[in-house]
């Protein structure tokens, strides 16, 4: 990505809080900057950075203004999820209007070394409040409500990650167990691809990577999907290789990296969204048996919370 287009992107970006509502184009446009090429960037930075001035040309002023072809902007608007130019004309004209609404920018959380404590706080607040943000207005809610159908359904769930994305995994895995689904997670890309084999139409295999390339979690996804199972990824490429075996694709925000915080830190907070939001689903979809589930493995562990009475010396 360009140095310009990280400062549109990170410095210019639409302030979350004060209630304001996230912006989904400038969402959409951080997640998959990543992954255009150099012309097609030079696209999004303009339309990122000058909405109203893009909303009012042609597809081939843009293409003139941005040095590119005529192609490569439609390319570009077909990657941001339009149809065709004229669609994200309008997109770009509704941001116009929002932007002029008096929103404030939010300021960039790059950290420093000398940064005092409360600096660190309050900016690790607006990144994770922006990553928040950016997962929510890309999220593709057909898509999300497509897997939580299978999970309800599912005569076995296995969830494959590996490092950070792996804890995401066992947390979504803890979660459905908690109501009385069969769910697994594996961490060892072995058990995983031994696990995947076994697996059959009627099962779902859910693969959270952030890359959406880690071959140790695309290899189990992909002997899945051959096996029949519905295939689930969760990742911050929707272009990357483990979106050609998944059934349903449900898009995390791409992770802002800094000398000091790695992009596996906002990239795990994004995915725990996601995980949140199937996990609510499906408890949404099987109340009837997921509160008795939750209650009674609440009641199973409340002797392990209770404080153990201190003995008095004698």
């Amino acid at each position: 990505m360009t140095e310009e287009l990280k400062e549109t992107f990170t410095g210019g970006a639409v302030a979350v809080g004060g209630g304001a509502a996230p912006d989904p184009l400038a969402a959409k446009v951080r997640t998959l900057a990543p992954s255009m090429t150099r012309s097609m960037q030079r696209v999004a930075e303009a339309v990122a950075s000058d909405p109203a001035a893009c909303a009012a040309l042609t597809v081939t002023g843009l293409a003139e203004r941005t040095g590119t072809s005529e192609a490569t902007v439609v390319r570009t608007a077909r990657l941001l999820g339009y149809p065709g130019y004229r669609d994200l004309r309008l997109a770009l004209a509704g941001l116009a209007a929002q932007r002029t609404s008096g929103r404030s920018p939010s300021v960039t959380s790059d950290i420093a070394v000398d940064d005092p404590i409360e600096a660190v706080v309050a900016k690790l607040a607006r990144d994770e409040q922006q990553t928040l943000a950016d997962t929510a207005a890309a999220l593709d809610t057909a898509q999300l409500a497509a897997a939580v159908t299978a999970l309800v359904d599912a005569r076995r769930i296995d969830v494959y990650g590996i490092g950070a994305s792996g804890l995401v995994a066992q947390d979504l895995a803890q979660k459905l167990l908690r109501i009385g689904l069969v769910a697994h997670a594996h961490g060892d890309p072995h058990v995983a691809v031994t696990g995947a084999v076994q697996l059959r139409s009627g099962d779902v295999a859910v693969a959270i990577t952030h890359s959406g390339a880690t071959a140790d979690v695309i290899e189990p996804l992909r002997v899945a999907f051959e096996r029949g199972a519905t295939t689930v990824a969760v990742t911050g490429r929707p272009d990357g290789p483990v979106a050609q075996y998944a059934d349903h694709v449900l898009t995390t925000s791409t992770a802002r990296e800094s000398e000091l915080r790695p992009a596996a830190m906002s990239s795990r907070t994004s995915q725990l969204l996601v995980v949140d939001c199937l996990f609510t689903g499906v408890t949404q979809r099987t109340y009837a048996t997921a509160a008795p589930a939750l209650s009674a493995s609440y009641e199973a562990l409340a002797h392990r919370r209770t404080p153990r009475q201190r003995t008095t010396p004698r």
